[in-house]
């Protein structure tokens, strides 16, 4: 029987605290690493129900809490994300995407843990290529896969890394595209966009919580050392089909201005289409349906 003794990641953000309450509902005991400032106030219906362990930035402090738990499995979701980057978080995001996460297979290795489920972006892949960063963030992401290498090579540890397209659904409360133009259809404003040809892949919450537990069922399994998946809809749009499946769906009308601003650098006009599937998986929830599930 798999053991269901876990440590995961970047459980205050979206995507964690989803994972995070799907596997305390399914009986896993979830160990959750956050730093001292971190909200998990969006997992308080399950307090008692999981450990949090605090991070302080010491590779000790994390060796002490695996020595301490022994899990069989982590789920790496924390990082920080900047579409676009300036002189003062460079630093924040090498030491979050870097360092942390150095840290945290550091801490796996020394603890004899084999099995690391990582998560990457699409954004790794520009104009479809096998690698070219749309920015920095993607870079650092890229840049822990490297560093990944070594410690395949020196350990007997396999990895899967799920590389995410966008994803949505209820609750969200980060600043999306899906949520603006949800708020503009409220308020009647005018958004200003940009020409609105630029590609987008939406894939839903439970769809993009099916993989991670999918990739939980399988990493123990497979012959390679390191995997990576596209989590992909396999139904990308351009912004401007984008919005009118919205107002179709819902009923709604949003004012927009195309053309008023203008593409953000390296834009993503072509979206990555050469990502390998994750073997049993597909997004089942169709935009339609995630639009009604999230705003309807």
């Amino acid at each position: 029987m798999k053991s269901k003794t876990v440590i995961v990641t970047g459980a205050s953000g979206f995507i964690g605290s989803n994972l995070s309450l799907s596997l305390i509902d399914k009986g896993f005991d979830v160990h959750i690493l956050s730093r001292e400032a971190s909200d998990l106030s969006i997992l308080s219906r399950h307090e008692g129900n999981f450990t949090n362990h605090i991070y302080d930035g010491s590779i000790q402090k994390l060796k002490e809490v695996f020595e301490e738990v022994r899990p069989s499995y982590v789920f790496h979701l924390a990082s920080l994300f900047l579409a676009k980057h300036d002189d003062s978080n460079i630093s924040d995001l090498l030491e979050s995407n870097i360092v942390f996460s150095t840290h945290l297979v550091e801490a796996m290795v020394s603890s004899n843990v084999k099995y690391l489920i990582n998560t990457g972006t699409s954004w790794q892949h520009f104009n479809d290529s096998d690698y070219d960063p749309v920015n920095l963030y993607a870079a650092t992401k890229q840049s822990f896969e490297t560093i990944l290498e070594f410690y395949l090579q020196t350990n007997e540890i396999k990895v899967i890394t799920l590389k995410l397209f966008d994803t949505y659904g209820p609750k969200d409360p980060r600043k999306k595209i899906l949520s603006l133009l949800n708020d503009y259809a409220k308020s009647g404003e005018t958004l200003l966009m940009s020409p609105g040809e630029q590609m987008i892949d939406l894939v839903h919450i439970d769809d993009i919580i099916k993989a991670y537990e999918l990739a939980y069922e399988s990493i123990d399994l497979q012959a390679e050392r390191h995997i990576q998946y596209g989590i992909s809809s396999n139904r990308p749009l351009s912004l401007k089909d984008l919005v009118l499946v919205f107002e179709g769906v819902l009923g709604a009308k949003v004012r927009i201005d195309w053309g008023k601003r203008e593409y953000r650098e390296r834009e993503v006009m072509v979206p990555w289409i050469k990502s390998a599937q994750l073997p049993g998986w597909k997004a089942e929830i169709t935009l339609e349906e995630g639009l009604l599930h999230t705003f309807g």
